[in-house]
């Protein structure tokens, strides 16, 4: 079996979500560790004033980014900025990057959520189903593909007491949910929300397990795989011990906590935290998709 960094050797990577914390690991991860791989192609959309190259920039200059530049004072040439709208038809892309895509991409990572607890439905279904399923509709269409990974969360199915390497059945058929929302209004969506998303606890959790669904169904004749990590934190080795972007999640408590400014929080002794260091989420999908890949035949 051919080793991580030969595998990626000569490919093509699609990325998505390479402006968020775990995007932007497996960014840097992936051009230190696999220096041969050809190009990754990043679909980012201009935000408050910026150019989608602009916001690259400012990602590829911070600190995480350090080590890969000593070591690859060149690395920034493989990164191929596309402008893309994840929230609109077809992804927002010109004809001639859609064909570009569709010839040469070999592996994509589709990372890409909003993972706010608090989005509103029509807006949690529009980033996390609507948008994987028009990766997938161009995906289907990409003649050198070979992996298609897609990153969920541990608690897709945290209404199960159980949970297996499966993708259950949804609540609601994604295809009818995203025709609904076209007509409804925002307050008949609000007003239905509570009832949609039943005993699972926010819209967030409700449309990854959604968009694992659509995986499945759209994704039925390429070689998928589905990441799930848990609550992602600082990184425990890679590019440096305790590198973190945001104080989302725990970090901020965590911090908080440390600064002596958060001194009680209101919990259950019984509840578990299940925290993963992002350098550790970003090696396995990274890993997921070579075993993918080699094995698509077997």
């Amino acid at each position: 079996m051919v080793s991580i960094p030969k595998y990626y050797e000569g490919k093509n990577i699609l990325l998505t979500g390479a402006t968020g914390f775990m995007g932007k690991v497996l960014l840097e991860k992936l051009l230190r560790s696999c220096p041969n791989v050809k190009a990754v192609y990043v679909l980012i959309r201009p935000k408050a004033g910026q150019t989608a190259e602009a916001r690259v920039e400012e990602i590829t200059s911070c600190k995480l980014f350090d080590r890969l530049r000593d070591e690859q004072p060149d690395f920034r040439a493989k990164i191929i900025v596309v402008e893309s709208d994840l929230t609109q038809p077809e992804l927002d892309l010109s004809e001639p990057i859609k064909e570009e895509l569709i010839e040469c991409i070999n592996i994509i990572f589709h990372c890409a959520a909003t993972v706010r607890f608090n989005e509103t439905l029509r807006d949690a279904v529009k980033l996390n189903v609507t948008a994987t399923q028009e990766l997938l509709f161009l995906a289907q269409r990409m003649k050198t593909l070979e992996v298609f990974i897609h990153v969920s969360t541990a608690y897709a199915y945290c209404n199960r007491k159980q949970i297996e390497e499966v993708v259950y059945p949804p609540p609601v058929d994604p295809r009818k949910l995203m025709d609904s929302l076209e007509w409804m209004d925002d307050g008949l969506v609000n007003a239905i929300t509570p009832k949609l998303i039943g005993d699972r606890p926010n819209t967030y959790i409700y449309t990854k397990a959604l968009a694992e669904y659509v995986v499945q169904q759209e994704g039925a004749k390429l070689n998928t795989a589905i990441i799930r990590p848990s609550i992602v934190g600082a990184s425990w080795k890679e590019p440096f011990p305790g590198w973190i972007d945001s104080f989302n999640g725990p970090s901020g408590v965590i911090i908080a906590a440390g600064k002596g400014i958060l001194r009680t929080m209101r919990a259950s002794n019984n509840a578990l935290a299940d925290l993963v260091p992002v350098d550790v989420a970003v090696n396995t999908t990274l890993a997921a998709a070579w075993y993918s890949g080699v094995n698509r035949y077997n």
